[in-house]
């Protein structure tokens, strides 16, 4: 009897992983042909070692300013740059972001000792030089909240100890720059790590709604609270997601948030046979489609979401669209999904690889590439 109940549980097991392991053949192996067989470089595509990981699309400002303050250490052209970047906007959102996220990497390739200088210097200067400068608080709290999720593990001292000083330098950077909702999405990363009550959310909530009722970067910011403080209720993060799609106005990427909602949730549901086509997913893809149609060109955010739409798009098997997207984002990779993987170009080049393969099965080639 015991033997039974073994070969029933196995049985039920292969049941469970063989959809996951046909899946995961589906992005190795691609169903119409090996992506080995078509050759991304005929659609005038970047080789993988020339991809940029550290943002998801052009900005050439920021890449020019970066460049010079790695190179010289002087922090004077990025205090600049913020300076001159509009508050509200998702631009100086997502500079603030690499600003911070290259002085963390800095420090962690090059930590420092008694000979040694350690990475990121130049932030601590400018904090040093200029504590009046609304940019450099605003750099320095982000980085302090990467600096937490990057090197310490959640709920233990070390992390609440940098969240905290994370959240002090939250409120440091606002008292700087009042209309500025940037340290307020800064916080909602504290927030997740702090997990602050429902309360204390919806009050910092309210505050980035005063200052920027439709900014992307801080709906994709609370979203991530949402799916970790309300234990990953998937109806509820859904809900949040679809609410702000139907307020959105028009020309927003609001619209395509439902898409990242499900992003959030695939562990819980990647299992499923068929969900790349399920309603859900078919509607969700629609949304962000009608988001990265109808938004600014010049919107910053709208990378982001043509890389999201990507993943989606390949998964489903929806492969002139897949390349669409691709068309527009190829050469850089600094965006979800890839960002999670230990190697973003790589795996960007993965899905780009089966998504020429997948077009090329079906009847394409580069003279029909749309765009």
């Amino acid at each position: 009897m015991a033997i039974l109940w073994l070969l029933m549980a196995l049985l039920m097991l292969c049941f469970v992983l063989l959809p996951f392991r046909r899946r995961r053949r589906g992005i190795e192996q691609v169903h119409p042909g090996h992506p080995d067989a078509a050759d991304p470089a005929r659609y005038g595509f970047a080789r993988q070692e020339e991809l940029d990981v550290r943002m998801p699309g052009p900005d050439q400002d920021l890449l020019e300013v970066l460049d010079l303050v790695q190179r010289t250490g002087d922090h004077r052209a990025a205090a600049q740059l913020l300076a001159g970047t509009e508050a509200e906007s998702e631009t100086r959102w997502q500079r603030v972001q690499a600003f911070a996220g290259a002085a963390a990497l800095e420090l962690r390739h090059r930590p420092g000792g008694i000979h040694e200088t350690p990475g990121g210097q130049w932030l601590r200067v400018w904090r040093a030089e200029q504590p009046k400068d609304a940019g450099g608080a605003a750099v320095h709290a982000e980085f302090l909240v990467q600096q937490a999720w990057r090197t310490s593990v959640p709920g233990t001292d070390d992390f609440r100890i940098i969240m905290e000083e994370a959240r002090d330098a939250c409120a440091q950077a606002a008292l700087l720059a009042p209309g500025d909702p940037v340290p307020y999405i800064v916080e909602l990363s504290v927030a997740r790590g702090l997990g602050y009550s429902r309360e204390e959310f919806d009050q910092l909530w309210l505050k980035i709604l005063d200052r920027a009722p439709h900014h992307m970067g801080a709906y994709l910011a609370a979203l991530h609270y949402c799916c970790e403080k309300w234990h990953g209720s998937r109806e509820e993060a859904y809900a949040f997601a679809e609410a702000a799609a139907a307020r959105a106005p028009e020309g927003s990427l609001l619209p395509a948030l439902p898409l990242f909602a499900v992003f959030e949730h695939l562990p819980e549901v990647n299992l499923v046979m068929g969900f790349y086509q399920s309603e859900v997913v078919t509607k969700a893809v629609h949304g962000a489609l009608h988001a990265v149609s109808t938004a600014r060109a010049d919107d910053p955010v709208r990378a982001h979401v043509r890389h999201l739409l990507t993943f989606f798009l390949v998964r489903a098997e929806r492969w002139a669209e897949a390349m669409d997207q691709l068309v527009h984002v190829d050469g850089h990779v600094g965006a979800l999904p890839w960002t999670l993987s230990a190697d973003p170009a790589a795996e960007f080049a993965l899905y780009r690889a089966v998504a020429v393969a997948g077009y090329e099965a079906n009847g394409g080639s580069p003279a029909t590439l749309p765009g």
